[in-house]
Order: structure tokens, then C-alpha cells, then sequence
């Protein structure tokens, strides 16, 4: 199988430095999404030295654009291959590239203790690491049929799915309704909720990314677990995109198409493994 950007590893996702208090917002939070990233089914056996490194150098921030499993035009007709194209080498990547500027420009202003600096920062770094966060799981969601995409779940999942909504049908149902509604940008996600063992469906606008902050430079918070829907008490098993680079080369206005076809390259697989894994 093609892969693309040989040699780039979501693996390469790694703690890197924070800061927390009063006046700093969620963005910093980042690290410990990419934390379960690397720990769940996109990581390597390289994680544990990699995790050391980042305590040990806040300067390296090593953040690269995940592989594929399948070649970009796989999941035609659902998804487009030049969408796909287009989604994964300029859009996420350009992310990346900023999230990774704003990281160096967030190290300076800590070296100079440029309080203002460090407060401006955290919307770049939210809004930036947020869509390499999301669309790291996003790329994992998605197969082509070929490979399982769009088989339905089974087991523990399309119990608890049979459970909370009624059938799977009611739950995509729900996604689209959601998805078709949200205004503006963002993305609708299938989610657990870790404590009361029950799915949720939950919208986030833009790239948002609520995560808890860190104490200041505490390095012993940065392995804990975080994820794209922290503040709702949420773990993320399944994200849908519906930023309009998504579809709208394919889709033109008209969203409720895209989130209909979609479906048809879920990879349910991935979402089991993500949901028994959390419980």
C-alpha cells in the first residue's frame, strides 16, 4: 500500500511544554491530546523515549503529518480524491505549521517573561493544535471499503449504540441532524463519557479544543490524558468534519449529501477499539 510523506509519524506527537493559571485559556492543554494520540493506535514503540525527550527539551517540537492507511483516492465516491488530497497536504498540514510556529513564538515569550505575548498566543495554539488533534483521529475514523469502511459495528459498541440511541441508524441519524445544523465550522463527534459508562453526540465549532490547563512548567502533568472534548466530560471515538474544505469540492452547499455518503467509509473498527479501550 502507498503511503503518503513517508517517514512522518503521528508518532512524532509528543508532550511538549505549557502553561497553566489564571489567565492563560485552554490552548496550551494541547500536549496531552497528543499524548493519547500517540498511545492510542497511531503510536509506536518509540513513545516512551519520546515522551522522556519532551520533558527533558520544551525547544523540540517534533509535530509532523501523519501517514495514511489508504491512498487518497480510496475512498472514492464517498470522499473525493482531490478533497482528500487537498485536506491532508495543505489543510492539515498548514496547521501543523502553525502550531508549531506558535510553540517556538510561546517559548520565547516565556524566555523573556512577555506575560501579554504568552496570553495572545493561546488562540493560535488552540485554534492550530486543535486541527492536528482532530483531524489525526478524523484521518483513523475513515476506510475504504475494501478494508472494512462503512461495515457496521459489533460487540460492545453496537450494544452500548443499540442502548443509548436506539439503533445505528438513529445514531447516524442524529450525527447528520447535528452535523447539517451546526453553523459556521466545526466538527460532530461521537463521544464516551468515561464516568457514567454512556455515547454522547456532541458538536465543537472550529478547531476547538478544550482541554484543562497545566500548572505552570509542571512536566508530571503533561502524560495525563486529555482529548478534543475534555471540558464536556467526553472521550472522542468518532469525528465527522464539517468545515466546508471537506466536502465542498465534491459536495458544493450541500452538507446533508456529504454526511450521508460519508458513512459508507466509517471505519467502525477504529471507533471499537478507541471505545474498549476507555472503558
Amino acid at each position: 500500500m502507498t503511503r503518503h510523506l513517508a517517514g512522518s509519524r503521528p508518532s512524532d506527537i509528543l508532550g511538549f511544554f505549557c502553561f497553566g493559571g489564571s489567565i492563560l485559556s485552554g490552548g496550551v492543554a494541547m500536549a496531552s491530546a497528543m499524548t493519547r494520540l500517540g498511545r492510542r493506535g497511531i503510536g509506536s514503540a518509540r513513545w516512551s523515549s519520546m515522551a522522556v525527550a519532551g520533558q527533558q527539551s520544551r525547544a523540540s517540537h517534533s509535530f509532523t503529518l501523519p501517514d495514511l492507511d489508504y491512498d487518497y483516492g480510496e475512498l472514492e465516491p464517498a470522499i473525493s480524491g482531490e478533497i482528500m488530497k487537498l485536506h491532508h497536504t495543505k489543510h492539515h498540514q498548514t496547521y501543523i505549521t502553525n502550531f508549531v510556529k506558535a510553540l517556538e513564538q510561546l517559548e520565547q515569550a516565556e524566555k523573556d517573561g512577555n506575560a501579554e505575548a504568552i496570553v495572545k498566543l493561546q488562540g493560535a495554539i488552540n485554534f492550530n493544535g486543535g486541527g492536528h488533534v482532530n483531524h489525526s483521529i478524523f484521518w483513523k475514523n475513515l476506510a475504504p471499503s475494501k478494508s472494512g469502511g462503512g461495515e457496521p459495528p459489533e460487540g460492545k459498541l453496537a450494544s452500548a449504540i443499540k442502548d443509548e440511541f436506539g439503533s445505528l441508524e438513529k445514531l447516524i441519524a442524529k450525527m447528520n441532524a447535528d452535523g447539517a445544523a451546526l453553523q459556521g465550522s466545526g466538527w460532530v463527534w461521537l463521544g464516551l463519557n468515561k464516568d457514567l459508562k454512556q455515547l454522547a453526540v456532541q458538536t465543537t465549532a472550529n478547531q476547538v479544543y478544550d482541554g484543562a490547563l497545566f500548572p505552570v512548567l509542571d512536566f508530571s502533568k503533561l502524560l495525563k490524558l486529555q482529548d478534543p472534548l475534555a471540558s464536556k466530560g467526553l472521550v472522542p471515538l468518532l469525528g465527522i468534519d464539517v468545515w466546508e474544505h471537506a466536502y465542498y469540492l465534491q459536495y458544493k452547499n450541500v452538507k446533508p449529501d456529504y454526511l450521508k455518503n460519508i458513512w459508507k467509509v466509517i471505519n467502525w473498527s477504529d471507533v471499537s477499539s478507541r471505545y474498549e479501550a476507555n472503558l
